[in-house]
């Protein structure tokens, strides 16, 4: 058995985020001045999170937004960020670097409906899916290997900044569970592992419907639908802890979700300088 908390993060804003035009894979444009405080902010809200393993898609909208992050970190400075393809935006094929309205036309045209449609080129949902339960898998059995090779009794570390984060910060957050939630033994343990995870909206909604779906995460009370399906705002952080376990049928996992899409941290950000 090992236990570990995951932190989900999309990237700063982009000048075609805020002009609505796609991205996807093909479309590799920087933060806007907006962005890069976003991140900021978010690093700020995380500065006292040790992770342990940092993983960001290859982009660099989210490698801007992790270096961000890292910046204002307390422990994890120097921390080597691992880039992965896995973790890009899906692709949105002849779509992509064209306004979000052509998409919609597009789709209009095949008689099918955003996101279900899928441009010529493009990636379909379920193989977006498909990268998104590879990376889980990966991690879950990256956190097995290292517990295992720390041993038993020695396996695990008590993050107390962890601990500090979610029942001082997270309580504050308006998709979190309640503060008895948060300071309850199934939050507040040792963990194995801290992982922070730097992505794409697109992305992020196919992990976290596989989260839930798939895996029966469970979400916080007050959580609602429309919350759970909408995009992750530029800068919305998720958190998960996970139990993984080997059995004799394969890996087994168990989670709850302490938050999704929170944004308290961008309540600061402004459009000026």
């Amino acid at each position: 058995m090992a236990r570990f908390a995951l932190t989900v993060v999309r990237h700063g804003e982009t000048r075609y985020n805020r002009e609505k035009i796609l991205q996807g894979q093909g479309v590799d444009v920087p933060l806007s001045e907006i962005g890069f405080r976003q991140a900021a902010a978010a690093g700020e809200f995380l500065s006292n999170m040790k992770f342990t393993h940092v993983f960001s898609s290859d982009l660099m909208r989210t490698k801007q937004t992790t270096a961000k992050i890292l910046e204002k970190s307390r422990f994890c400075k120097e921390i080597t960020v691992k880039y992965d393809t896995i973790l890009r935006e899906r692709k949105y094929g002849i779509a992509e670097g064209k306004p979000l309205c052509e998409l919609k036309a597009l789709a209009k045209a095949a008689g099918e409906q955003c996101p279900d449609f899928t441009p010529p080129e493009g990636e379909t949902l379920h193989q977006v899916k498909l990268r998104a339960v590879s990376f889980f898998e990966f991690l879950c059995q990256l956190v097995l290997d290292e517990a295992g090779q720390k041993g038993q009794s020695t396996s695990g570390i008590m993050d107390s900044g962890l601990e500090a984060f979610q029942t001082e910060t997270f309580s504050l957050g308006s998709s979190c569970g309640s503060g008895s939630d948060l300071n309850s033994d199934s939050v507040a343990q040792v963990l194995d592992a801290n992982i922070l995870v730097v992505s794409h909206g697109a992305y992020m909604r196919n992990m976290f419907t596989y989260f839930v779906v798939d895996l029966e995460c469970t979400l916080p009370a007050n959580l609602s639908k429309s919350e759970l399906n909408s995009v992750t705002p530029n800068t919305g952080i998720s958190h998960f802890i996970i139990n993984v376990e080997q059995g004799a049928k394969g890996v087994k996992t168990t989670m709850k979700c302490i938050c999704i899409n929170l944004q308290d941290h961008l309540a600061k950000v402004t459009e000026s300088a």
